[in-house]
């Protein structure tokens, strides 16, 4: 049997995509369905409320993963004295991933790992992060080894390609050579045919590029896909 994972706040699916590379399959929740023509979501989509799961629906799962909405700590961090004056923000739905996985581990006896993914100006309300990839912040149980970035990354790639740290099998071999969003999504604001920053929050242009941008790189969800399958196999024999 294929190994499970849990994609809470799925979106368009960026976590679920490495997650399939890997072989795991994947059942993706969030409270409304992504599809801008050929883009959507690439596993079995669940539509709800995160809010309303219990953990013990996941004590098959092998990995949970979370990418909570991030626009009440993305503008809250911003230099203008408007929102610098809002009261905190609701941490109920970043707080939701760990109860959930409390109630999955609970339930299975076992500790099941959780990544969650948010913006960098998270952390003044929910704590600091353990490791970032350009801005996507990543707090859980993320692995002690991570591949380097920026400046000591460049200093170790072999002829500017992947890392190649510690052979094959090593999931670092899925690292790319930046750091920056690569297929973030900021493509899609400005310029000829693009859409303008100025455009409706509520239109479906601003929300495929919203969601593009919330996307994350296939060079990240692999490697955490990676990492955590060897403990999978070993699990099963």
């Amino acid at each position: 049997m294929k190994p499970l994972a849990i994609d809470l706040f799925c979106g368009l699916g960026g976590w679920t995509d490495g997650l399939l590379e890997e072989g795991y399959d994947v059942i993706g929740f969030d409270i409304e369905r992504h599809e801008y023509g050929e883009h959507k979501y690439p596993g079995h989509l669940v539509v709800q409320d995160v809010l309303t799961l219990h953990g013990s629906q996941f004590k098959d799962a092998t990995l949970i993963v979370a990418s909570p909405p991030c626009q009440a700590y993305s503008y809250r961090a911003m230099p203008w004295k408007r929102a610098k004056a809002l009261p905190p923000p609701d941490n109920s739905l970043f707080e939701a991933c760990f109860r959930i996985q409390r109630e999955a581990c609970q339930a299975a006896g076992r500790h099941i790992p959780l990544i969650v993914e948010n913006v960098r100006g998270a952390q003044k309300w929910v704590g600091r992060a353990r490791w970032n990839y350009g801005s996507f912040y990543l707090w859980g149980d993320v692995p002690a080894l991570m591949p380097k970035t920026a400046g000591a990354q460049k200093r170790m790639l072999i002829g500017g390609g992947c890392h190649h740290l510690r052979g094959p099998n090593d999931p670092a071999k899925y690292w790319s050579t930046g750091v920056k969003q690569t297929g973030s999504g900021r493509e899609w604001f400005a310029g000829e045919g693009k859409i303008s920053r100025m455009t409706s929050s509520k239109s479906e242009g601003r929300k495929m590029a919203s969601a593009m941008i919330a996307k994350i790189p296939m060079p990240l969800s692999r490697y955490i896909a990676a990492t955590f399958r060897p403990q999978i196999a070993q699990a099963a024999e």
